[in-house]
């Protein structure tokens, strides 16, 4: 006999007769696409610490002839990190942008912030082969730089990298799938 509940929490639970209760999480079943769709603009954003790479990256943009809507910042002024992750992501997570990139100090508080959002993968990457990866491995839609720890160069790479990299699906589309709860 098979007991199985499924909790306000969005866990399921399942009691065989006999034997240990074994939780599994509930989540959103999201389509995957293998590639961005570069028809749609990408969503940039950066704060103070972001801001001179966050100019470099949407002129790189512009150059590859791609749509960009730029939520800020405008300047070297301090400002705080979620009012500018926080627009990119919802772009990204309502379909209006195909993709985003975000710019902090350490990468970390626009991709905790990003992060947030259904369906939204913000990986932070430090190395080309970071960015690759979290394409084909964890199909990630923001790619979230730290500026205080890599070169301009270095992140011009990463979005190069991060545009022409597609999600592998497979076995690692099983994996993605299980991320997002509802």
């Amino acid at each position: 006999m098979e007991l199985r509940a499924i909790l306000e929490s969005h866990v399921c639970v399942t009691i065989k007769s006999g034997s240990v209760a074994s939780f599994s999480y509930i989540c959103k079943n999201t389509s995957m696409n293998l590639n961005f769709d570069l028809s749609k603009p990408v969503a940039v954003g950066a704060d103070h610490a972001g801001y001179e790479y966050k100019t470099v990256i949407v002129d790189l943009l512009q150059h590859k002839g791609l749509d960009v809507k730029d939520f800020g910042t405008y300047s070297r002024d301090s400002v705080d990190y979620p009012d500018f992750a926080h627009p990119v992501a919802n772009a990204v997570e309502t379909g209006e942008a195909g993709l985003g990139i975000l710019i902090c100090g350490s990468g970390n508080g626009v991709a905790i912030t990003a992060n947030k959002h259904q369906d939204v993968r913000a990986a932070i990457c430090w190395l080309p082969d970071l960015a690759r990866l979290a394409r084909q491995h964890n199909n990630a839609n923001i790619l979230c730089i730290p500026a205080r720890f890599v070169s301009t160069p270095a992140a011009e790479e990463m979005v190069n990298v991060f545009l022409n990299s597609n999600f592998e699906g497979g076995r690692h589309e099983t994996r993605v799938e299980k991320i997002a709860c509802m």
